[in-house]
């Protein structure tokens, strides 16, 4: 039988799934990428629980993305295991992309299509069928507000429409997991606004884990927070806990743990 010290070095990720009774859908677990002698990432370990809107921080150059690319299957871990919905997404990746949507930073758009051309593509290559394909993308158009744009070419389109366009391909199979990197960076704050919008819709339905280094975006959607800071778990707690690690600001918070060297969880 497990000590109370021994529970409590346990993930807090870990104690929230249980204290909720919802199964986690994302899982990190002992994640590590390694390029030569380089870390990108160090044992990683967190989940996100079923319903969740998990904010994932860090400095530029932390290793956020890295690690998201694990969890997706997008690059091998050199250590460590991704899971989606139970998936092992080294080992079934196919069965756990079935219930992923990823939008990559920077992500796949065709400048010379149309967000409905784009979408009717994106449809074929995941093997929608053609009496619910329409369906589908009609789904996506309405969750993202792409009507006003749907037959505009991309390259014609505001960065924030853009952006729009890349999660409305995430969720046109209606993935229960969303992982989006960086949804908000180099928007205006009308455009900001518009994919929060977004953002909150989804989360009524979703499971989502948002990478970012705005803290404003913590504030305003997340049920709690994963830091990482050059490649090393930080923090994993709730915004609250994370604000008086910060004397009651989060700014301060973010600083003093992306500057220390020890693993904090809430």
């Amino acid at each position: 039988m497990s000590t109370p010290e021994e529970n409590e070095q346990k993930t807090s990720g870990t104690k929230t799934a249980a204290a909720a009774g919802r199964r986690p859908m994302i899982e990190a677990i002992g994640l590590s990428k390694f390029y030569g002698p380089f870390a990108a990432a160090r044992e990683v370990s967190f989940s996100v629980s079923e319903g969740e809107l998990v904010a994932f921080l860090g400095p530029n150059g932390a290793g956020k993305s890295t690690t998201m690319k694990m969890l997706t299957g997008y690059i091998a871990a050199s250590e460590g295991e991704a899971r989606i919905a139970g998936h092992n997404m080294m080992e079934d990746r196919i069965a756990g992309s079935r219930r992923l949507g990823y939008l990559p930073e920077n992500g796949p758009l065709y400048p010379e299509m149309t967000p409905m051309s784009m979408l009717d593509f994106f449809a074929e290559a995941r093997g929608i069928p053609t009496a619910k394909k329409r369906d589908h993308i009609d789904r996506a158009i309405d969750i993202c507000d792409l009507s006003s744009v749907i037959y505009k070419p991309i390259s014609k389109l505001s960065k924030g429409f853009k952006q729009r366009v890349g999660m409305s391909q995430a969720l046109l199979h209606d993935p229960d997991v969303l992982i989006l990197d960086e949804p908000t960076a180099g928007l205006d704050p009308n455009q900001i606004r518009g994919v929060r919008d977004t953002m909150r819709r989804l989360a009524e339905t979703k499971t989502i884990l948002l990478s970012t280094h705005i803290l404003q975006e913590v504030e305003a959607m997340a049920n709690r927070v994963v830091m990482i800071n050059e490649g090393r778990l930080v923090y994993e707690g709730d915004v609250e806990t994370l604000r008086k690690t910060g004397n009651g600001d989060l700014d301060e918070a973010f600083h003093s743990l992306t500057h220390a060297d020890s693993v904090k969880t809430a």
